[in-house]
């Protein structure tokens, strides 16, 4: 069940100003995880649209612009791992750079539009982990 989705104009006025060859999927992504819940904020974080409830949980990876990205991850600062975190994997999207943190990818906008729904059911998951 999707929710109204609540958008900060610090974000929108950055999209607006986004130079970005899949500017309207990440767009379109950025709805779809602003509708998860409505305790689900956003900001601007390294450059990039990111997601937090207490703590960052999803950032948008804009740079290089040959693909979207979004990294799941546990917020700026490392804390200790302490448990296994995963997540399912059917369409190849992830990569793990530590264990607790990985990095979503979409090779176009149309398997981001494609997607979209799995990619949703995948940061639920990694939300309902932290």
């Amino acid at each position: 069940m999707s929710v109204s989705p609540s958008f900060n104009p610090d974000v929108d006025a950055f999209m607006a100003g986004l130079d970005h060859p899949l500017k309207e999927a990440i767009e379109g992504l950025r709805r779809a995880i602003l509708a998860l819940d409505p305790a689900i904020a956003e900001e601007i974080k390294w450059k990039a649209p990111s997601f937090k409830l207490e703590d960052h949980f999803a950032t948008f990876k804009l740079y290089p612009p040959r693909q979207i990205q979004i990294v799941l991850h546990r917020g700026a600062k490392v804390k200790p791992v302490d448990k296994t975190y995963t997540l399912p994997d059917p369409h190849g999207l992830l990569k793990w750079p530590a264990p607790d943190r990985c990095v979503l990818t979409l090779k176009s906008g149309e398997q981001a539009q494609e997607l979209t729904e799995e990619v949703c059911g995948m940061i639920k998951m990694w939300i309902a982990q932290l």
